[in-house]
């Protein structure tokens, strides 16, 4: 597995942020069973360069916690079946599956952290495990999607032993 990282801000992050983002990372892809290497790219990041991210990509004119822009389209969640007719989305260098792009917010971390009432590590965590599944292709938009996406980020907390404080 690749991690690409882009810090621009880390201010705040008391503990070693790449570590914790490799480790959700392959957490994800394991509880995932995603079948091959991949490549991610994290980019920790401000809450204005966040918010002009938001507007320029999304049309949404405000700051919000993380983004996630998926490479691959998948029939469906958690579907990895044609990945290998599209040889498209590996990397011709490594080999490895280039999942996407995660920008997160860090002053919108620690916010998050504080108002939720656990560690600035596990919202961290939290938000890279919620990026992950969109970038293998999971939603939230409707309810059941929701809830499917809701039990797999427990699963891969649980997998990783960070929990709420």
């Amino acid at each position: 597995m690749t991690l690409i990282l882009e810090e621009e801000l880390t201010q705040g992050l008391d503990f070693d942020y790449k570590k914790v983002a490799e480790d959700v990372i392959e957490a994800a892809l394991m509880n995932e069973n995603f079948p091959y290497e991949a490549e991610v790219s994290l980019t920790l990041t401000g809450m204005e360069e966040i918010h002009e991210i938001n507007r320029q990509f999304r049309q949404i004119d405000r700051p919000t916690d993380v983004l996630s822009f998926p490479m691959i389209e998948y029939p469906a969640a958690g579907d990895f079946t044609q990945l290998n007719d599209d040889s498209g989305i590996f990397d011709p260098e490594s080999g490895e599956a280039v999942l996407g792009d995660i920008v997160l917010n860090i002053p919108q971390v620690l916010l998050q952290a504080r108002e939720y009432g656990h560690s600035i590590l596990r919202e961290y965590a939290f938000l890279i495990a919620h990026s992950m599944l969109h970038l293998m292709g999971y939603d939230h938009m409707e309810q059941e999607e929701r809830t499917q996406m809701e039990e797999h980020q427990r699963q891969i907390m649980e997998r990783l032993a960070i929990t709420r404080e």
